[in-house]
C-alpha cells in the first residue's frame, strides 16, 4: 500500500495536509507505522509551490528517509516546472535521488524525462491516466519493458462510475509489458477503485492527494487514518474480516 502523502493540495485543503519537509516526514512515520510500505510525495519550496529543484527535492527525501526505511517517491508532473526542458534539467541536477519517480506518459518529454531517472538509477512508475494516450504511447515505447511499475491512475471522479472507468483504464493498459500494475482513483471514485484494486489483488495506494474523506464521507484526520481505513477495506476484500 502506497501512501501519497500531499498531491497538488495547499494549506486550504487543511492542516493534516503535509506541505514542508518536517511535516511530510511526520505524516510518513505515522502512515508507515499504521501499515503503508511505500511514501509517495510532492515536494515544496518554503513558501509552498511543487518543485524539482534538487534542493527542494534533497530536503523531502532526506527528512522523510531519516523517519522511514521504505522506498520513497516523487512526482514530475509537467505543473512543477515550466517546460519539458527544465524538468529533464532539474532532474539530471539531484543532488539526492529519490528511490522512484512518477512520469505520467502522456506530458510533453516524458519519454526523454523517463530515459534520464532510469540513467540515474531511479525506479519510474509510468503514469497512465484515463482520458489520455498515455496508455497507447506507453505500448509503442522501448522504455515500457524498464520501468518499476505502471500507476494506473482513473481521472474519473464520479463514484457511480469509477469501476467502469477503471475496468476501461486496465483494458487499454493490457499486460503493460509485463510491469505490475498499481490501480487507483481520486475524489469520489478514490474507494470505489480501492476496492476494486484489492478485489483484483492489485497494488493501490490512498493518502490526502488522492482523497480528504474517509469511506463514509468523514474528513479524514490524517495520511495514517486513510492508510488503516484502506487496509481494513482490503482485508475485508480477502474475506480477512
Amino acid at each position: 500500500m502506497q501512501v501519497c502523502l500531499n498531491g497538488s493540495r495547499t494549506a486550504r485543503d487543511g492542516a493534516a495536509v503535509p506541505l514542508t519537509p518536517d511535516q511530510a516526514a511526520g505524516s510518513a512515520a505515522a502512515a508507515v507505522a499504521a501499515g503503508a510500505t511505500e511514501v509517495h510525495v510532492h515536494p515544496r519550496t518554503p513558501c509552498g509551490r511543487e518543485s524539482l529543484s534538487p534542493r527542494v527535492v534533497a530536503a523531502t527525501v532526506e527528512a522523510i528517509r531519516e523517519r522511514v526505511a521504505v522506498p520513497v517517491g516523487v512526482t514530475t508532473g509537467a505543473w512543477t516546472e515550466p517546460g519539458p526542458a527544465a524538468r529533464l534539467a532539474r532532474v539530471r541536477d539531484w543532488t539526492v535521488l529519490p528511490d522512484l519517480a512518477s512520469v505520467n506518459w502522456h506530458e510533453p518529454g516524458a519519454e526523454e524525462l523517463a530515459a534520464a531517472l532510469l540513467d540515474r538509477g531511479v525506479g519510474v512508475e509510468a503514469g497512465l491516466w484515463s482520458g489520455t494516450d498515455g496508455p497507447a504511447r506507453f505500448a509503442a515505447s522501448p522504455l515500457a519493458p524498464r520501468v518499476l511499475r505502471v500507476l494506473a491512475e482513473v481521472t474519473d471522479p464520479a463514484a457511480a462510475s469509477a469501476e467502469a472507468s477503471a475496468r476501461a483504464l486496465l483494458a487499454a493498459v493490457g499486460d503493460a509489458h509485463g510491469r505490475p500494475v498499481l490501480l487507483h482513483g481520486e475524489g469520489a471514485a478514490t474507494w470505489p477503485v480501492l476496492t476494486l484494486a484489492a478485489r483484483l489483488g492489485l497494488p493501490t495506494r490512498i493518502g490526502l492527494e488522492d482523497t480528504l474523506h474517509l469511506p463514509d464521507g468523514e474528513p479524514a484526520a490524517s495520511n495514517a487514518q486513510l492508510v488503516t481505513e484502506a487496509l481494513r477495506l482490503a482485508r475485508r476484500q480477502d474475506g480477512g474480516l
